[in-house]
């Protein structure tokens, strides 16, 4: 997979200054859940979304290539991602998600088996 996949598209609306926490994520089919944190580091961008309404306290890492869109002004974000693929994420964990390559190829590797 490529490392594409840790960066956002110029396209979809992205400063290094925003602050994502609290945004809405949407799926291709709804509403998933809300940004919990997020990076801006470039080739290291990500959110992480607390899908707990889908999922009782479940926290997934989204690379940031998988975000279509931003929308500052109604504080939502828009991934190409559906339900059921971001549900079956490898649940976020905090000790990995920064120095652990491991970890990282089996985030991108779910997400490009989804297509991303």
């Amino acid at each position: 997979m490529s490392n594409d996949v840790w960066n956002y598209v110029p396209t979809v609306g992205h400063s290094a200054d925003d602050d994502l926490t609290g945004y809405k994520v949407e799926a291709e089919d709804g509403v998933i859940g809300k940004v919990d944190k997020h990076s801006n580091v470039v080739a290291d961008q990500y959110l992480v979304v607390d899908i707990g309404v889908w999922i009782f306290g479940k926290q997934v890492m989204l690379p940031a290539g998988t975000v279509t869109a931003i929308d500052n002004k109604e504080r939502r974000i828009l991934v190409a991602c559906t339900k059921e693929q971001i549900k079956g994420a490898p649940e976020f964990d905090k000790d990995k998600h920064l120095g652990d390559p491991a970890y990282r190829d089996q985030l991108g590797g779910h997400y490009s088996r989804s297509g991303h």
